[in-house]
Parts: C-alpha cells; sequence; structure tokens
C-alpha cells in the first residue's frame, strides 16, 4: 500500500500520521496497529491486531 502523508519525519510525526490513516482505512482503533520494521525508513511493515 502507497500512503502519502504531509507530516515531516521529525520525532515520529509521520509514523503518527500513518498509524492513525491505516487505523482509519482499516477501520480499527490506532492502538491495533503496530510498525514491526522501518520506523526510520520510508518502506515499513504494519502489523494489524485484532480484537
Amino acid at each position: 500500500i502507497i500512503v502519502g502523508l504531509t507530516s515531516k519525519p521529525e520525532k515520529g510525526k509521520a509514523n503518527l500520521e500513518l498509524i492513525k490513516k491505516l487505523a482509519k482505512y482499516f477501520k480499527v482503533s490506532s492502538s491495533q496497529i503496530r510498525i514491526v520494521s522501518g520506523l526510520k525508513s520510508r518502506r515499513k511493515i504494519v502489523e494489524i491486531i485484532e480484537r
């Protein structure tokens, strides 16, 4: 999935924006999404935890 973000990659702001957008798209809570790898990279692996 390619996600466009507007936040700058400073202090985790872009990662938080990504989590919020994915949560909205998949209709889950943002606490159910976790960045598994790529915290400081443009390419990331995320996990969606089912509850």
